[in-house]
């Protein structure tokens, strides 16, 4: 008897798609020459603040931003902390800033124990409203803090006039602002001092880092001895003096030369950066407006006379239920999107520690409806591709 063996055939198993990659929100851009120049420190006896690529980079920054006395500091919470001793900022003593903004802004005003006073901005630009900062001052002011939100210029014009007529200095946190302009002028030109940032969310970076711009003169001698532990090392490295010695307040607000040189790097490729990131910028604007309004989400406002350095891109959503229904839809797309900041205002610290003396409605409005898309250098096109396909197939609840 004859035993028939059955062979079962075994298909094929179907192609497994690889997993798609996340669309990260930010991600520090690789020039190339980061590695080069940190060996080249790496290989020198110099680690520490203030060497050679120190003096390259402010010297880089100093030309971009019109010609002010450039410091490089540990990251830009240092350099507003800087300004304010600068300021000799005091108990007593209060300065107006937006509540729409990050707590550095008001915690180097606070940390001196000085009253940051908190005011609502613009529902256009999300800038200083100037008529409420004008309604907050006191006899007690001693200056304004000002955020260009998003690289978008707040009404300096406005600012300058109003702070010059009271005897106020002018401070710019520029955070997001480097490579923007008002009417043809460098943001981070126009106060008293401003600060920059090289968080690596920002569009140039070296990991953590910053840098006090001092546009006042009669501030430079005196940065230069606060900024270098309150002595006049600077002057002795010179040959100005023949020792140095303890000068005034101070503190360690250099950065090491490891991250002055990845700040170079980053500097000399600032032009093909920036680039990259308008063309993102500028796809977001065209691709998602008639989606926008259709749905009545508000786009991104730059007010003509400004340029903006495409640091960020955001929607303002009909209603706060759409704030976390379009971030969770992009989420479940691996498309990484986010809100922006808290009230200040309204927060333990801002209670504590500050002053509001007018309620701030368009800040609790914006950063319960405000959501940031992707935006970095690294994007790819198919990335924006599916960044905006992800947002074309949400439908607001509203």
């Amino acid at each position: 008897m004859t035993t028939r063996t059955t062979r079962t055939r075994l298909r094929p198993a179907a192609p497994v798609a690889p997993p798609v990659a996340p669309v990260r929100f930010t991600a520090p851009f690789r020039t190339g020459r980061e590695q080069e120049l940190l060996a080249q420190v790496l290989a020198s006896p110099m680690w520490h603040g203030d060497g050679v690529h120190t003096r390259t980079a402010e010297a880089l920054l100093r030309e971009r931003l019109g010609g002010g006395c450039v410091h490089l500091t540990p990251s830009c919470t240092h350099a507003l902390e800087l300004a304010a001793v600068l300021l000799d900022l005091g108990p007593g003593d209060e300065v107006v800033c937006p509540s729409f903004t990050f707590t550095s802004t008001a915690t180097a005003i606070a940390i001196r124990g000085a009253t940051p006073v908190f005011v609502d901005v613009r529902p256009d630009t999300l800038n200083l409203d100037v008529d409420a900062v004008e309604a907050a001052l006191t006899e007690r002011t001693r200056a304004v803090f000002v955020v260009h939100y998003g690289g978008v210029a707040a009404d300096v014009d406005r600012l300058r006039a109003l702070c010059d007529a009271r005897g106020l200095a002018l401070v710019e946190d520029n955070a997001h602002g480097l490579g923007g302009a008002w009417r043809g002028q460098p943001l981070g030109s126009f106060g008293t001092f401003a600060t920059q940032s090289f968080h690596d969310t920002k569009n140039v970076t070296s990991g953590e880092g910053g840098a006090l711009v001092v546009n006042d003169p009669a501030f430079r001698a005196r940065a230069e001895v606060v900024r270098e532990k309150g002595t006049d090392r600077s002057r002795f490295l010179r040959g100005e003096v023949d020792k140095y010695t303890w000068q005034d307040q101070g503190s360690s607000y250099l950065p090491s030369e490891l991250q002055s040189a990845v700040l170079v790097a980053q500097l000399e490729a600032f032009d093909d950066i920036q680039a990259r990131r308008h063309h993102v910028w500028d796809r977001y604007a065209a691709e998602l407006a008639p989606w926008a309004a259709a749905h009545g989400v508000r786009q991104m406002v730059v007010p003509d006379g400004a340029e903006h350095p495409a640091h960020l891109y955001y929607l303002l959503l009909p209603s706060a239920a759409d704030q976390g229904g379009l971030i969770r839809h992009l989420g479940m797309q691996e498309v990484s999107a986010v809100f922006h900041y808290q009230p200040l205002d309204s927060s333990p610290g801002g209670r504590a520690l500050g002053r509001t003396p007018f309620p701030c409605p368009v800040t609790a409005d914006v950063a319960a409806r405000l959501v940031r898309l992707p935006l970095h250098a690294g994007l790819t096109r198919q990335d924006v591709d599916r960044v905006v396909a992800a947002v074309l197939a949400y439908r607001p609840v509203a």
